[in-house]
Protein backbone atom coordinates (compact mmCIF):
# COMPACT_ATOMS: atom_id res chain seq x y z
CA UNK A 1 0.00 0.00 0.00
CA UNK A 2 1.22 3.06 -0.79
CA UNK A 3 2.11 5.59 2.05
CA UNK A 4 -0.49 8.67 2.88
CA UNK A 5 -0.38 11.31 5.13
CA UNK A 6 -3.15 10.33 7.62
CA UNK A 7 -3.64 11.56 10.82
CA UNK A 8 -6.92 10.01 11.51
CA UNK A 9 -4.24 6.96 11.60
CA UNK A 10 -4.64 5.07 15.05
CA UNK A 11 -2.08 6.72 17.42
CA UNK A 12 -1.14 9.73 15.21
CA UNK A 13 -1.33 11.66 17.86
CA UNK A 14 0.58 10.15 20.09
CA UNK A 15 3.30 9.44 17.88
CA UNK A 16 3.43 10.92 14.62
CA UNK A 17 7.27 10.36 13.60
CA UNK A 18 6.20 7.13 13.09
CA UNK A 19 4.39 7.82 9.88
CA UNK A 20 6.65 10.84 8.92
CA UNK A 21 9.32 8.27 8.83
CA UNK A 22 7.41 6.44 6.47
CA UNK A 23 6.58 9.63 4.11
CA UNK A 24 10.32 10.80 4.29
CA UNK A 25 11.75 7.59 3.36
CA UNK A 26 9.07 6.67 0.32
CA UNK A 27 7.18 9.69 -0.75
CA UNK A 28 9.34 12.71 0.52
CA UNK A 29 7.84 15.22 -1.94
CA UNK A 30 3.66 13.90 -1.27
CA UNK A 31 0.41 15.04 -2.49
CA UNK A 32 -2.15 13.98 0.13
CA UNK A 33 -5.21 12.75 -0.58
CA UNK A 34 -6.68 16.58 0.46
CA UNK A 35 -4.76 17.95 -2.45
CA UNK A 36 -2.01 19.17 -0.27
CA UNK A 37 1.68 19.22 -1.17
CA UNK A 38 3.63 18.13 2.10
CA UNK A 39 7.73 17.75 2.27
CA UNK A 40 8.77 15.80 4.77
CA UNK A 41 13.10 15.87 4.27
CA UNK A 42 15.28 18.71 5.85
CA UNK A 43 16.83 19.86 2.91
CA UNK A 44 13.57 20.30 1.08
CA UNK A 45 11.72 21.88 3.88
CA UNK A 46 14.58 24.51 4.35
CA UNK A 47 15.03 25.19 0.89
CA UNK A 48 11.16 26.35 0.35
CA UNK A 49 10.79 27.89 3.80
CA UNK A 50 13.95 30.01 2.50
CA UNK A 51 12.89 30.56 -0.73
CA UNK A 52 12.06 34.23 -2.09
CA UNK A 53 9.55 33.58 -4.45
CA UNK A 54 7.38 31.96 -1.94
CA UNK A 55 4.10 33.06 0.08
CA UNK A 56 2.02 33.32 3.11
CA UNK A 57 -0.85 35.60 1.93
CA UNK A 58 -3.28 33.50 0.57
CA UNK A 59 -4.40 35.89 -1.96
CA UNK A 60 -1.50 34.43 -4.08
CA UNK A 61 -3.11 31.03 -3.88
CA UNK A 62 -4.51 29.83 -7.01
CA UNK A 63 -8.49 29.49 -7.14
CA UNK A 64 -8.69 27.85 -3.63
CA UNK A 65 -5.48 24.97 -5.05
CA UNK A 66 -6.54 21.78 -2.28
CA UNK A 67 -9.68 20.46 -1.88
CA UNK A 68 -9.12 20.83 1.89
CA UNK A 69 -9.05 24.99 1.17
CA UNK A 70 -12.06 24.49 -1.04
CA UNK A 71 -13.89 22.96 1.26
CA UNK A 72 -13.24 24.85 4.35
CA UNK A 73 -14.48 28.26 2.53
CA UNK A 74 -17.59 25.99 1.60
CA UNK A 75 -17.58 25.02 5.56
CA UNK A 76 -17.72 28.88 6.74
CA UNK A 77 -20.30 29.74 3.86
CA UNK A 78 -22.30 26.66 5.46
CA UNK A 79 -21.85 28.19 8.98
CA UNK A 80 -22.30 31.78 8.75
CA UNK A 81 -23.85 32.84 5.24
CA UNK A 82 -23.90 36.74 5.98
CA UNK A 83 -20.31 36.81 6.19
CA UNK A 84 -17.01 36.67 4.68
CA UNK A 85 -14.07 35.14 5.97
CA UNK A 86 -11.44 37.52 7.20
CA UNK A 87 -8.21 36.90 6.40
CA UNK A 88 -5.15 38.00 9.54
CA UNK A 89 -2.95 41.24 8.78
CA UNK A 90 -0.70 39.61 11.28
CA UNK A 91 2.78 39.17 10.37
CA UNK A 92 2.43 35.75 9.94
CA UNK A 93 0.38 35.94 7.13
CA UNK A 94 2.20 39.01 5.14
CA UNK A 95 4.55 39.41 2.80
CA UNK A 96 7.25 42.21 2.33
CA UNK A 97 7.05 45.21 2.00
CA UNK A 98 4.59 44.76 4.96
CA UNK A 99 6.26 41.81 6.79
CA UNK A 100 9.65 43.72 6.41
CA UNK A 101 7.77 47.28 7.58
CA UNK A 102 5.77 44.99 10.75
CA UNK A 103 9.06 43.14 11.56
CA UNK A 104 11.47 45.95 11.96
CA UNK A 105 8.89 47.43 14.35
CA UNK A 106 7.84 44.33 16.29
CA UNK A 107 11.40 43.00 16.60
CA UNK A 108 13.40 45.09 18.77
CA UNK A 109 11.79 43.98 21.67
CA UNK A 110 12.73 40.56 20.72
CA UNK A 111 16.17 40.49 20.34
CA UNK A 112 18.60 37.65 22.22
CA UNK A 113 20.01 41.10 24.38
CA UNK A 114 16.79 42.15 25.38
CA UNK A 115 15.27 38.65 25.75
CA UNK A 116 18.05 37.72 28.17
CA UNK A 117 17.32 40.76 30.75
CA UNK A 118 14.17 38.65 31.00
CA UNK A 119 15.95 36.11 32.88
CA UNK A 120 15.38 37.04 36.28
CA UNK A 121 11.88 38.08 35.95
CA UNK A 122 11.64 34.66 34.27
CA UNK A 123 13.29 32.82 36.85
CA UNK A 124 11.11 33.90 39.94
CA UNK A 125 7.64 33.77 38.34
CA UNK A 126 8.70 29.91 38.00
CA UNK A 127 9.91 30.00 41.42
CA UNK A 128 6.51 30.89 42.35
CA UNK A 129 4.45 28.86 40.71
CA UNK A 130 6.48 26.07 41.71
CA UNK A 131 5.91 27.19 45.68
CA UNK A 132 2.67 26.70 45.26
CA UNK A 133 2.48 23.32 44.01
CA UNK A 134 5.53 21.67 46.09
CA UNK A 135 4.03 21.00 49.52
CA UNK A 136 1.35 19.12 47.64
CA UNK A 137 3.45 16.35 45.71
CA UNK A 138 1.95 16.62 42.52
CA UNK A 139 0.69 19.33 39.98
CA UNK A 140 -0.44 19.19 36.13
CA UNK A 141 2.70 20.59 34.25
CA UNK A 142 0.35 21.97 31.89
CA UNK A 143 -1.93 24.56 34.22
CA UNK A 144 0.72 24.72 37.03
CA UNK A 145 3.53 25.81 35.62
CA UNK A 146 3.50 25.54 31.49
CA UNK A 147 0.26 27.86 30.60
CA UNK A 148 0.60 30.28 32.97
CA UNK A 149 4.65 31.60 32.75
CA UNK A 150 4.65 32.51 29.08
CA UNK A 151 1.01 33.70 29.64
CA UNK A 152 2.48 35.82 32.28
CA UNK A 153 5.29 37.37 30.40
CA UNK A 154 3.92 38.18 27.04
CA UNK A 155 1.35 39.53 29.00
CA UNK A 156 3.59 41.69 30.78
CA UNK A 157 5.95 42.31 27.93
CA UNK A 158 2.62 44.16 25.82
CA UNK A 159 1.83 45.83 28.77
CA UNK A 160 -2.03 44.27 29.21
CA UNK A 161 -3.98 44.99 32.28
CA UNK A 162 -5.20 41.48 34.92
CA UNK A 163 -7.99 39.57 32.53
CA UNK A 164 -9.80 36.46 32.98
CA UNK A 165 -6.57 34.00 32.35
CA UNK A 166 -8.73 30.55 31.86
CA UNK A 167 -11.38 32.05 29.42
CA UNK A 168 -8.36 33.97 27.52
CA UNK A 169 -6.82 30.40 27.60
CA UNK A 170 -9.72 28.64 25.87
CA UNK A 171 -10.34 31.29 23.40
CA UNK A 172 -6.80 31.14 22.51
CA UNK A 173 -6.49 27.44 22.16
CA UNK A 174 -10.50 27.33 20.05
CA UNK A 175 -8.38 29.91 17.85
CA UNK A 176 -5.27 28.39 16.85
CA UNK A 177 -7.17 25.40 15.61
CA UNK A 178 -7.73 27.38 12.25
CA UNK A 179 -4.04 26.46 11.49
CA UNK A 180 -4.89 22.77 11.04
CA UNK A 181 -5.40 21.70 7.69
CA UNK A 182 -7.98 20.22 8.52
CA UNK A 183 -10.90 20.49 11.05
CA UNK A 184 -14.49 19.79 11.83
CA UNK A 185 -17.97 22.38 11.76
CA UNK A 186 -18.19 22.71 15.63
CA UNK A 187 -14.28 23.38 15.53
CA UNK A 188 -14.74 25.93 13.23
CA UNK A 189 -17.63 27.60 15.21
CA UNK A 190 -15.60 27.47 18.25
CA UNK A 191 -12.78 29.07 16.53
CA UNK A 192 -14.56 31.57 14.88
CA UNK A 193 -16.65 32.58 18.01
CA UNK A 194 -13.52 32.32 20.04
CA UNK A 195 -11.33 34.62 17.75
CA UNK A 196 -14.51 37.13 18.08
CA UNK A 197 -13.85 37.33 21.73
CA UNK A 198 -10.68 37.68 21.40
CA UNK A 199 -10.64 40.37 19.25
CA UNK A 200 -13.21 42.80 21.31
CA UNK A 201 -10.82 41.79 24.24
CA UNK A 202 -7.78 43.06 22.46
CA UNK A 203 -9.84 46.09 21.22
CA UNK A 204 -10.93 47.25 24.64
CA UNK A 205 -7.33 46.39 25.79
CA UNK A 206 -6.59 49.11 23.02
CA UNK A 207 -9.05 51.11 24.22
CA UNK A 208 -7.37 51.20 27.84
CA UNK A 209 -4.14 51.25 26.70
CA UNK A 210 -4.63 54.46 24.93
CA UNK A 211 -5.13 56.12 28.06
CA UNK A 212 -2.57 54.14 30.30
CA UNK A 213 0.83 54.52 27.41
CA UNK A 214 3.28 52.86 28.95
CA UNK A 215 7.31 51.38 28.58
CA UNK A 216 5.77 48.70 26.70
CA UNK A 217 5.41 46.86 23.25
CA UNK A 218 1.60 47.65 22.84
CA UNK A 219 1.99 51.14 24.10
CA UNK A 220 5.24 51.26 21.20
CA UNK A 221 2.73 49.64 18.43
CA UNK A 222 -0.26 52.00 19.62
CA UNK A 223 2.50 55.17 18.88
CA UNK A 224 3.27 53.81 15.31
CA UNK A 225 -0.27 53.35 14.58
CA UNK A 226 -1.14 56.99 15.53
CA UNK A 227 1.84 58.35 13.24
CA UNK A 228 -0.04 57.76 10.37
CA UNK A 229 1.31 55.73 8.45
CA UNK A 230 3.31 52.56 10.10
CA UNK A 231 -0.19 50.13 11.42
CA UNK A 232 -3.88 50.38 10.31
CA UNK A 233 -6.28 49.97 13.06
CA UNK A 234 -6.70 46.38 11.63
CA UNK A 235 -2.68 45.66 11.92
CA UNK A 236 -2.81 46.97 14.98
CA UNK A 237 -5.20 44.77 16.58
CA UNK A 238 -3.66 41.66 14.81
CA UNK A 239 -0.60 42.64 15.49
CA UNK A 240 -1.59 41.91 19.17
CA UNK A 241 -3.98 39.22 18.68
CA UNK A 242 -1.17 37.19 17.07
CA UNK A 243 1.75 37.92 19.81
CA UNK A 244 -0.45 36.95 22.86
CA UNK A 245 -1.58 33.85 20.95
CA UNK A 246 1.65 32.94 18.92
CA UNK A 247 3.26 34.47 22.55
CA UNK A 248 2.88 31.63 24.48
CA UNK A 249 0.73 28.97 22.63
CA UNK A 250 3.91 27.04 21.08
CA UNK A 251 6.08 27.87 24.61
CA UNK A 252 3.43 25.81 26.46
CA UNK A 253 3.87 23.14 24.33
CA UNK A 254 7.84 22.97 24.48
CA UNK A 255 7.53 22.61 28.00
CA UNK A 256 4.97 20.04 28.47
CA UNK A 257 6.32 17.77 25.35
CA UNK A 258 10.18 18.74 26.47
CA UNK A 259 9.30 17.72 30.56
CA UNK A 260 7.34 14.50 29.26
CA UNK A 261 10.61 13.28 26.95
CA UNK A 262 13.05 13.89 29.18
CA UNK A 263 10.61 11.80 32.03
CA UNK A 264 10.65 9.08 29.26
CA UNK A 265 13.79 9.01 29.05
CA UNK A 266 15.50 9.16 32.39
CA UNK A 267 18.99 8.83 31.60
CA UNK A 268 19.03 12.18 29.81
CA UNK A 269 16.81 13.70 32.53
CA UNK A 270 19.59 12.89 34.89
CA UNK A 271 22.08 14.14 32.62
CA UNK A 272 20.18 17.36 32.79
CA UNK A 273 19.46 17.09 36.21
CA UNK A 274 23.34 17.11 37.14
CA UNK A 275 25.03 19.90 34.59
CA UNK A 276 23.51 23.29 34.72
CA UNK A 277 25.54 23.97 31.36
CA UNK A 278 23.67 21.78 29.30
CA UNK A 279 20.58 24.08 29.53
CA UNK A 280 20.53 25.62 26.23
CA UNK A 281 21.39 22.63 24.11
CA UNK A 282 18.92 20.45 25.82
CA UNK A 283 16.19 22.86 24.93
CA UNK A 284 16.86 23.11 21.28
CA UNK A 285 17.59 19.34 21.50
CA UNK A 286 13.74 18.75 23.18
CA UNK A 287 12.61 21.75 20.15
CA UNK A 288 14.32 19.19 17.45
CA UNK A 289 12.87 15.98 19.39
CA UNK A 290 9.36 16.67 19.63
CA UNK A 291 8.70 19.81 17.73
CA UNK A 292 5.78 22.27 19.05
CA UNK A 293 5.23 23.41 16.18
CA UNK A 294 5.21 20.49 13.35
CA UNK A 295 4.15 22.15 9.85
CA UNK A 296 4.74 25.71 8.08
CA UNK A 297 2.84 26.75 5.34
CA UNK A 298 3.91 28.46 1.86
CA UNK A 299 2.00 29.28 -1.49
CA UNK A 300 4.07 28.91 -4.34
CA UNK A 301 4.27 31.94 -6.95
CA UNK A 302 6.28 30.38 -9.42
CA UNK A 303 7.23 26.50 -10.41
CA UNK A 304 9.52 24.79 -7.94
CA UNK A 305 10.79 21.16 -8.88
CA UNK A 306 12.16 18.49 -5.78
CA UNK A 307 13.92 15.85 -8.23
CA UNK A 308 11.04 14.74 -10.89
CA UNK A 309 7.99 16.47 -8.26
CA UNK A 310 6.96 19.56 -9.76
CA UNK A 311 4.53 21.69 -7.61
CA UNK A 312 3.02 24.47 -10.23
CA UNK A 313 2.74 27.93 -8.72
CA UNK A 314 -0.29 28.68 -6.78
CA UNK A 315 -0.04 26.21 -4.36
CA UNK A 316 -0.48 25.47 -0.59
CA UNK A 317 2.69 23.21 0.62
CA UNK A 318 3.48 22.19 4.03
CA UNK A 319 6.64 21.77 5.58
CA UNK A 320 6.99 19.31 8.16
CA UNK A 321 9.06 20.58 10.31
CA UNK A 322 8.67 17.74 12.67
CA UNK A 323 9.54 14.82 10.30
CA UNK A 324 12.62 17.57 8.82
CA UNK A 325 13.83 17.30 12.55
CA UNK A 326 14.34 13.66 12.55
CA UNK A 327 15.93 13.57 9.37
CA UNK A 328 19.39 11.32 9.70
CA UNK A 329 20.76 13.05 6.75
CA UNK A 330 20.91 16.09 9.32
CA UNK A 331 20.86 14.82 12.63
CA UNK A 332 22.66 10.67 12.67
CA UNK A 333 21.02 7.17 12.50
CA UNK A 334 20.16 8.39 16.02
CA UNK A 335 17.74 11.04 15.13
CA UNK A 336 14.45 8.99 16.94
CA UNK A 337 16.76 9.27 19.93
CA UNK A 338 17.03 11.80 22.69
CA UNK A 339 20.08 13.41 23.74
CA UNK A 340 20.50 16.56 25.42
CA UNK A 341 24.39 16.63 24.30
CA UNK A 342 23.59 16.38 20.29
CA UNK A 343 26.10 18.17 18.85
CA UNK A 344 23.53 19.12 16.07
CA UNK A 345 20.73 20.26 18.02
CA UNK A 346 20.59 23.81 16.93
CA UNK A 347 20.26 22.87 13.45
CA UNK A 348 16.08 22.01 13.92
CA UNK A 349 13.67 24.19 11.86
CA UNK A 350 10.99 23.94 15.13
CA UNK A 351 11.26 28.16 14.68
CA UNK A 352 10.84 27.83 10.39
CA UNK A 353 13.63 29.53 8.81
CA UNK A 354 14.21 31.98 6.17
CA UNK A 355 12.42 35.49 6.33
CA UNK A 356 9.48 34.50 8.78
CA UNK A 357 11.87 32.95 11.40
CA UNK A 358 9.99 33.07 14.16
CA UNK A 359 9.94 36.36 16.12
CA UNK A 360 9.76 35.08 19.47
CA UNK A 361 12.75 32.47 19.40
CA UNK A 362 14.84 33.84 21.94
CA UNK A 363 12.17 34.38 24.42
CA UNK A 364 10.65 30.45 23.52
CA UNK A 365 14.28 29.14 24.57
CA UNK A 366 14.55 31.45 27.33
CA UNK A 367 11.70 30.22 29.19
CA UNK A 368 12.54 26.46 28.10
CA UNK A 369 15.72 26.75 29.84
CA UNK A 370 14.91 28.19 33.02
CA UNK A 371 11.29 26.09 33.43
CA UNK A 372 12.76 22.64 32.65
CA UNK A 373 15.73 23.53 34.75
CA UNK A 374 14.67 24.49 37.48
CA UNK A 375 11.83 21.88 37.71
CA UNK A 376 13.88 19.43 36.64
CA UNK A 377 16.20 20.13 39.82
CA UNK A 378 14.00 21.35 42.51
CA UNK A 379 12.01 17.63 42.33
CA UNK A 380 15.14 15.49 41.62
CA UNK A 381 12.33 12.41 41.86
CA UNK A 382 10.21 14.05 39.92
CA UNK A 383 7.57 11.10 38.01
CA UNK A 384 4.86 10.96 35.36
CA UNK A 385 1.40 10.43 37.54
CA UNK A 386 0.00 8.43 34.16
CA UNK A 387 1.36 6.08 31.09
CA UNK A 388 -0.69 7.81 28.89
CA UNK A 389 -0.78 11.49 28.61
CA UNK A 390 -3.73 13.56 27.11
CA UNK A 391 -2.99 15.10 23.24
CA UNK A 392 -4.81 18.37 22.09
CA UNK A 393 -4.73 15.89 18.70
CA UNK A 394 -3.76 19.27 16.71
CA UNK A 395 -1.89 18.79 13.21
CA UNK A 396 -0.21 21.78 13.28
CA UNK A 397 0.58 22.89 17.35
CA UNK A 398 1.63 19.60 18.98
CA UNK A 399 1.00 19.77 22.94
CA UNK A 400 -0.30 18.21 25.30
CA UNK A 401 -3.56 19.23 27.29
CA UNK A 402 -2.69 17.82 30.69
CA UNK A 403 0.56 16.07 31.57
CA UNK A 404 -0.06 15.41 36.06
CA UNK A 405 2.73 14.94 37.88
CA UNK A 406 4.24 13.45 41.42
CA UNK A 407 7.46 14.12 43.03
CA UNK A 408 8.28 14.33 46.78
CA UNK A 409 6.45 17.11 48.65
CA UNK A 410 8.77 19.80 50.18
CA UNK A 411 8.85 23.14 52.00
CA UNK A 412 7.78 26.17 49.94
CA UNK A 413 10.91 27.44 49.60
CA UNK A 414 13.08 24.68 49.53
CA UNK A 415 14.70 25.16 46.06
CA UNK A 416 17.05 23.50 43.93
CA UNK A 417 20.30 25.60 43.23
Amino acid sequence: MPVVFNPFEPGFFDDPYHQYRQLREQDPVHLSPLGLWMLFDYDDCFALLRNPRTSVDLANEHELSTEARAERLRMFQELFPDRSPRESTGILFVDPPDHTRLRSLMSKVFTPRRVEQLRGTVQELVDELLDEVTTEGRMDLIADLAFPLPFTVISEMLGMPEADRLQLREWSHAMVKMLDPILTPEEMRSAVTAAEHMFDHIAEVIRWKRDHLAEDLLSALITAEEGGDVLSSEELTDQVSLLFVAGHETTVNLIGNGVLALLRNRPQLELLQRDHSLDANAVDELLRYDSPVQFSRRITREEVRFGDRVIEPGRFVMTCLGSANHDPAVFGDDADQLDVRRATAGRHLAFGSGIHHCLGAALARLEGQVAIGTLVRRFPDLDLATDQPRWNNRIVLRGLEELPLTFTPTTARARAG
